[in-house]
């Protein structure tokens, strides 16, 4: 069991390299401020840059490729959405002895929102919902595979390992039979047999952005691409009470089976967290400890 980083082959990363990469880069920033933002983020580290900006850089090689496509699409995905996501305002290449692309993006205002202490829910669901629908309405040609969007028996192994893994871990607590009656029936449920939609395939609370309970921006596009459209409810479980969850599915339109494919997505994603991220990233833990329960509780 890690105690320490959160994934092997972490770069180090801290400020003093942050100031060399941007001076050494785009020189007309060389004198703002740089100041490590705290995030619950897995995959990429991000540092203040001035009042205005942000720079965002991947933790561990597996993240360089969502830099690279999120340079590549997210300025063309934003004129189709109604909700504000991240701006390049620059693209940053290895240097320093740092080993992967990086970005400058525009700063975004707003909190992480935290399940169970929604002041809207209602309005939230509505505003999650409408970002849904406008990604699945994007018909951009040559989209990535969404990292996530193809079949739910793609998840099997690990979700079956995640669950056997937590068996030995009796303190969290977890239902493991009643989880896997849930993924048993995601893995019955019909499969997707429509055209792959847009999808951002990873709304997470640590990746949206509310202002006075209201949806105010999206972020971290890295996964996002085509797949199943059941990959993006997972904030029906992953943030929203039961009567907002309802009103979420209400407003999508989401039939049975693709319903239950989400659960099923979601609650394999949580079960896969649990016991990777309890020792090294509590937001991470706890949201996987919330989805869990969410679950289980609706059976």
């Amino acid at each position: 069991m890690r105690t320490g980083q959160m994934h092997p082959g972490m770069h180090p990363i801290d400020e003093r390299l942050v100031r060399r990469l941007v001076a050494g880069q785009f020189p007309r920033w060389a004198g703002l401020a740089v100041e490590r933002y705290p995030s619950g983020g897995t995959v990429n580290a991000m540092y203040r840059l001035g009042e205005d900006m942000v720079v965002r850089l991947p933790l561990v090689e597996g993240g360089a490729g969502d830099v690279s496509s999120e340079q590549a699409w997210l300025p063309r995905l934003a004129p189709h959405l109604p909700t504000p996501i991240p701006e390049v305002l620059a693209a940053g290449e290895p240097a320093e002895g740092y080993p992967w692309p990086w970005s400058v993006h525009r700063w975004l205002s707003g909190e992480n929102p935290e399940a169970g202490e929604l002041s809207a829910p209602l309005l939230l669901a509505g505003d999650l919902a409408g970002f849904v629908v406008a990604m699945r309405s994007i018909t951009l040609p040559q989209a990535p595979q969404a990292h996530r969007g193809g079949p739910v028996a793609s998840l099997d192994a690990e979700t079956r390992s995640a669950i056997d893994t937590l068996r030995g871990i009796p303190q969290e607590g977890v239902d493991c039979d009643a989880a896997a009656a849930v993924w048993e029936e995601a893995l019955q449920a019909p499969g997707w047999d429509g055209p792959p939609v847009w999808l951002h395939a990873d709304l997470m609370p640590g990746n949206l952005l509310v202002d006075g309970g209201r949806l105010s921006s999206v972020i971290d596009f890295g996964c996002a691409g085509v797949g199943d459209p059941a990959c993006d409810l997972f904030p029906a479980w992953n943030l929203l009470p039961a009567g907002a969850r309802e009103a979420f599915r209400e407003a999508l339109a989401v039939d049975e089976a693709t319903w239950i494919r989400g659960r099923g997505r979601t609650l394999s994603q949580a079960l896969i967290a649990l016991p990777y991220y309890r020792r090294t990233n509590p937001a991470m833990a706890r949201n996987a400890r919330y989805v869990i329960r969410a679950v289980l509780d609706e059976r």
